[in-house]
């Protein structure tokens, strides 16, 4: 942080991200009594990041001025998947090539305080990430779908913008709105190839537009805070059956709420409302998630000397939430699940 004067706060530096990793799985046929066994598997590679970055902010009476710029070198080697047939000792994959490419990326921003109860910001941006090494190297199966990794997969890249307002109407009380909207380019998603297979795959884009809206209050011993997400996502994908669709797994409506009770000394509780709208499973909208309202509650029970009665409970309601979905081949979530315990602490 080089001094460069009162208005002006000057950051400048390098950083570094490496990842290794190796996957030793058996493969099993259920049904098959004799010799379940059919497969063993290795899998692996390295990704190596290594950035230099310079930030800025500038404030100017009521109004702050953000900017950033960051160039990154990346690298993916040493990826290798290996296939044994258990039963046969025949051997099939091998290696794949190294890569590597440089990505920049940027933010800008904007904060005006316009009064104690008033304040507007903006914000744009770009960024990049990695495949995984799971999403490069590593299939796997949820019964009945396959979903094939691939090792050629390229970096995601995002920009997006958003806008916002922050009102404090109230001692105690704050409100936020914010409106964005990103561009993501070669997404990457788990693309229908076959039935019941997949394989990630970068797609042309996903565009997600929406808002956020944030609200928390505190009087006395009370807390209450809520947000709500809207957010309309789409996949643009020429000459794909799912062009134009919405993105696997991604919900267009989120609300939850936080009622909490917790004075500095004795008992305190604390309950917080859940909702997601559906979502599809899949990318083709063939397999449904449906929507789920959920309820949990903590409280907690003074008893001395440090420690603390806690009583849990998740999902109150006993609701049905599907987690998976293929082709009515389904996952749920947790029940109605009750907890008590011991805290230690001060």
């Amino acid at each position: 942080r080089p001094p460069v004067g009162p208005d002006h706060l000057l950051r400048v530096g390098v950083d570094t991200r490496f990842a290794t990793g190796d996957m030793y799985e058996d493969a099993y046929n259920a049904g098959v009594a004799s010799n379940p066994r059919t497969f063993l598997r290795h899998a692996g590679g390295d990704q190596w990041t290594g950035g230099l970055f310079v930030e800025d902010d500038w404030s100017i009476g009521d109004l702050v001025l953000t900017g950033g710029a960051r160039a990154d070198r990346w690298t993916i080697r040493n990826g290798f998947y290996r296939q044994v047939n258990a039963t046969t000792g025949a051997a099939s994959g091998g290696g794949f090539a190294d890569r590597s490419g440089w990505e920049a990326s940027g933010r800008i921003g904007a904060l005006y305080r316009a009064s104690d109860a008033l304040a507007l910001r903006a914000a744009a941006y770009s960024g990049f990430r990695l495949p995984t090494l799971n999403e490069l190297y590593r299939p796997f199966v949820v019964f009945p779908i396959t979903t094939e990794a691939n090792a050629a997969l390229a970096p995601e890249k995002l920009k997006g913008a958003e806008a916002g307002i922050d009102l404090t109407p109230a001692s105690g009380v704050t409100l936020s709105a914010t409106a964005f909207y990103n561009r993501l380019d070669d997404a990457i998603a788990n693309v229908t190839t076959a039935p019941n297979t997949r394989q990630r795959q970068n797609v042309e884009r996903i565009v997600a537009k929406g808002v956020e809206l944030t609200a928390a209050a505190e009087l006395g011993d009370f807390q209450l805070s809520a947000s709500y997400a809207y957010s309309h996502s789409s996949v643009r994908a020429p000459g794909q059956a799912f062009d134009g669709f919405t993105p696997a797994q991604s919900p267009r409506h989120a609300a939850s709420a936080t009622l909490a009770w917790a004075p500095r000394q004795g008992p305190s509780l604390s309950t917080t409302l859940r909702y997601d709208a559906k979502q599809y499973e899949d990318d083709l909208q063939s397999d449904v998630l449906p929507d789920a309202l959920t309820l949990d509650a903590i409280a907690r029970l003074p008893i001395g000397h440090g420690l603390s009665l806690v009583a849990r409970g998740e999902n109150l309601f006993d609701e049905a939430i599907v987690t998976r979905n293929a082709g009515g081949s389904i996952d749920l979530g947790t029940p109605r699940t009750l907890w008590i315990g011991i805290s230690v602490g001060h």
